[in-house]
Parts: C-alpha cells; sequence; structure tokens
C-alpha cells in the first residue's frame, strides 16, 4: 500500500443479505459483527462462522485486522456468504496481489441465487395444480 488509510470499507452481497465489512490494519487482531458480537456468537454455529472469516483465514496476510461487520437482512446462511464476500473484496482493496488467490476460491463472485417469486395461477414458482381430465 504506497498510500495510508485509515480504513477499507466494502459491502458484500447475498440474496437479499448485504454486508458493510470494514478492515483495519492494526496490532492485533479482532471481529466483531453488528455491535460488538463475535462471528460464533451472532452465527450460532461453527460452520456458519467458519464460512463468514473464511476469507482472512485462508490467505496468509501479512498483518493483524480490526474487522468490523453492520449485516442485515436474509437469513443466516446468506448473511454469512455476504460477510465472506465483503471480506474478500476487503482484502484485494487492501493487498492487490490477493486477487487471483481470492477470485479463484470464489470469495469476490457475488453469487446472485434468490428464490423465484411465486405467479398466479400455480402452486409456488413453478409448481403448477394438478391436471385433470374431468
Amino acid at each position: 500500500m504506497t498510500e495510508t488509510k485509515r480504513y477499507i470499507e466494502t459491502v458484500g452481497r447475498r440474496k437479499t443479505s448485504i454486508a458493510r465489512v470494514r478492515i483495519t490494519p492494526s496490532a492485533k487482531s479482532s471481529f466483531a459483527i453488528n455491535d460488538g458480537m463475535s462471528a460464533v456468537e451472532y452465527f450460532k454455529t461453527e460452520k456458519l462462522a467458519r464460512i463468514a472469516t473464511e476469507a482472512l483465514k485462508k490467505f496468509s496476510v501479512t498483518s493483524d485486522f480490526v474487522v468490523t461487520v453492520k449485516v442485515s437482512g436474509g437469513g443466516a446462511n446468506s448473511q454469512a456468504e455476504a460477510v465472506r464476500h465483503g471480506l474478500g473484496r476487503a482484502l484485494v482493496a487492501f493487498d492487490a496481489t490477493l486477487r487471483k488467490d481470492i477470485k479463484k476460491a470464489g470469495f469476490l463472485k457475488r453469487d446472485p441465487r434468490s428464490k423465484e417469486r411465486r405467479k398466479f395461477g400455480l402452486k409456488k414458482a413453478r409448481k403448477a395444480p394438478q391436471w385433470s381430465k374431468r
């Protein structure tokens, strides 16, 4: 990094979840979601906490970061993936040489798949009522 910045702020998205991720280079590392909760406290399961922090742990980043996240919308799984997306973007903004590895891992891809809306005349998005001849 040629110029010194206080922090890097990026946005991660998945389905209807939006995560605002802010990373600040620091001497100690910490991870806080929605007003100071840790990843394990917020996401309840170890799997979702691991998904959220995967971008930091998977790539050898030379410095430690204070990570603060504001996440809203969607369910727990899509929120965790939105946090991972935002973290991946922030790490690329911090160190552009990581882009190739982070992109290969799929952390820069905004996964747009979401639930399809229900259409009138159908029971669900595509499921039609049972056809009867008479």
